[in-house]
Parts: structure tokens; C-alpha cells; sequence
């Protein structure tokens, strides 16, 4: 963070409302909070809290995850701890073992490790489904733009198409995404001595999540995130693509809680059942048909 991104940080927290609503959002970590029980809470009025809480996305401090007609809230932690590593840079000269306390507190104070404070470890994520061609494409490339440098996401098919889906490259062409990364390959590709460490595997379709995967480098965390198949939609082509565009939704749903966990402060118990929720966001697809068929009838994380 630099010294104007610094100073609209600060300036945005220096009014008493938006100070604390940051507050209470960092308590109500990682649920976040809607705009309408921020206001409740603070015991003001609607309009008020959301012009405080443009000023502090803004400023880089909280952002949002639509969910329907409601928009929900969370404090952006690294936005913070970028903040705090710019004031705290030439501590005590340099001297690290004489600010050695005041890291500690202050990683504390933003849920991590007091180690957290300097660049951290990026997460390796594969996504898998049966044919590569969809849905993990798609997690992939929302993954890589939520990441901001802390997530690298792949993706993977067990029984790969060869190619991409071309509404899927369409989708998320109009997503403003470069979709030059987009290729259809086996999970083969992910166990080769040369793949990389994955940290989390997260199958997003029922057959995928049903087969045997093979030995994962590393020792990854898994979940199930299962999502109705677009590819298998029918109708018209405009109720195909509309089918794309849901999933493209769910999925932007659950990675934007994903990538909100606070990873240093879990332990691998409590970051798998919060994974394994996470898959039952809205959409899943244990229990729930695609919209048009109801028309027609981890020790903490290292």
C-alpha cells in the first residue's frame, strides 16, 4: 500500500460511524454482515450506513458479495494488514527483534500469525470436475482475480473433454476475464513430480467428487462444492447460456467466502467444516435441481 492509499484508509477510518462498522464486521468474521443488519446493530438508518460503507470499500477496507437482492459485507483483512504493514515498515529501525511484541499483538488483532505481516504463503487450489470444460474453468479464473496474489487456482477433469465449452469462453470474455489459461486437461497433469503443492482440492461436480483422485503432492485439504452441470442444460439458446451465467454465480458466491477465511487463525478442523459449508451455499447440488428443471416439473494451515 502506498502513501495516498494510506491516507484514504486512515481518513476513513477516522469518522466514528465507519469506525466502527469496520469494528463490528471484523467481528463478525468470516459471515460477513447484509447492509440492513450492519444498520440494526449500529442503530441507524439505511442510507446512512451504506454511504459509509461505499467510503470504506473504497478505501480498500471492507468489500461486498451480492446474494440475491441483498449485499453482504465483510472487512477486508489484508486491506488492513496492508495498511498496517505501510506504518510499520522501518519499525524500530529495522530492528525486528525490538518490535517483536507489537507485531505479535497486531497480527493478533487481524486474526493471523504474527508472521502474517510480511508476505505470506500463496495457497495452490485445484478445481475438479468430470469434463474440464465448464465449471472449473470457471472457478479457476474467479479464483486467480479474488486471489490478488494470496490464491493461484488450477483446474482439472477426470474424464477432460479436450476443450473448453464455448460458452464458457464467452461468459467470461464478457466478465472482462483473459481467457488465454482456459484449457480442458486431465488431473494426471497435478500428480507428475513437477506439479505443484496444491493446499485445497475442491470438486465441483457430483461425478468427480464420486471417483478415487489420485495422490495429491502435498497433503491438501478437500471439499465438495457441487454445482448442476450448464453443459447439460437444454432449451433455447438464450435459456443455455442462462445457465452459464448461474453458475458463474454460485461459484463467485462461495470463492468470495473462501478467499474471506481467515486461513492463520483455524485450525484444520474448524477450516474443513468451514469449507465443507461453503458447499452448501445456495446452489448446491445435493438436493437442488438447476432452475430450469424446476420450471419443467487441516493442525493450522501452513
Amino acid at each position: 500500500m502506498d502513501k495516498n492509499r494510506s491516507l484514504e484508509a486512515l481518513s476513513a477510518l477516522s469518522q466514528d460511524t465507519r469506525l466502527e462498522v469496520f469494528r463490528l464486521l471484523t467481528r463478525a468474521e468470516p459471515i460477513g454482515m447484509c447492509a440492513g443488519d450492519i444498520a440494526d446493530a449500529m442503530g441507524a438508518r439505511q442510507n446512512t450506513i451504506s454511504t459509509n460503507l461505499a467510503i470504506l470499500a473504497h478505501a480498500g477496507l471492507i468489500r461486498s458479495v451480492r446474494e440475491g437482492r441483498n449485499v453482504r459485507y465483510f472487512a477486508d483483512l489484508d486491506g488492513m494488514r496492508a495498511l498496517l504493514s505501510y506504518l510499520m515498515e522501518d519499525c524500530c529501525d529495522g530492528k525486528p527483534e525490538a518490535c517483536a511484541p507489537l507485531l505479535q499483538t497486531v497480527a493478533r488483532a487481524c486474526g493471523r500469525k504474527p508472521d502474517a505481516l510480511m508476505p505470506g504463503k500463496v495457497f495452490n487450489v485445484l478445481f475438479l470436475c468430470a469434463g474440464n470444460s465448464a465449471r472449473s474453468i470457471i472457478a479457476e479464473a474467479i479464483l486467480n482475480r479474488w486471489g490478488q496474489g494470496r490464491f493461484r487456482a488450477f483446474s482439472a477433469g477426470s474424464q477432460p473433454k479436450g476443450q473448453v465449452h464455448p460458452y464458457t469462453i464467452d461468459l467470461l470474455r464478457m466478465q472482462n476475464f483473459d481467457v488465454s489459461f482456459a484449457r480442458s486437461k486431465s488431473w494426471d497433469e497435478f500428480t507428475k513430480p513437477d506439479a505443484p503443492e496444491l493446499d485445497f482440492v475442491f470438486t465441483v461436480c457430483d461425478t468427480a467428487a464420486a471417483e478415487v483422485c489420485p495422490a495429491w503432492p502435498g497433503q491438501p485439504m478437500t471439499a465438495h462444492w457441487g454445482i448442476p452441470d450448464p453443459a447439460a442444460a437444454t432449451g433455447t439458446e438464450a435459456e443455455r447460456r442462462l445457465a452459464f451465467a448461474d453458475t458463474f454465480r454460485q461459484l463467485n458466491n462461495r470463492i468470495s467466502i473462501f478467499v474471506s477465511l481467515p486461513m492463520a487463525s483455524l485450525d484444520r478442523l474448524s477450516l474443513q467444516k468451514r469449507l465443507d459449508d461453503i458447499g452448501t451455499v445456495e446452489g448446491a447440488s445435493r438436493g437442488i435441481a438447476p432452475a430450469r428443471e424446476k420450471k419443467n416439473s487441516m493442525s493450522t494451515v501452513q
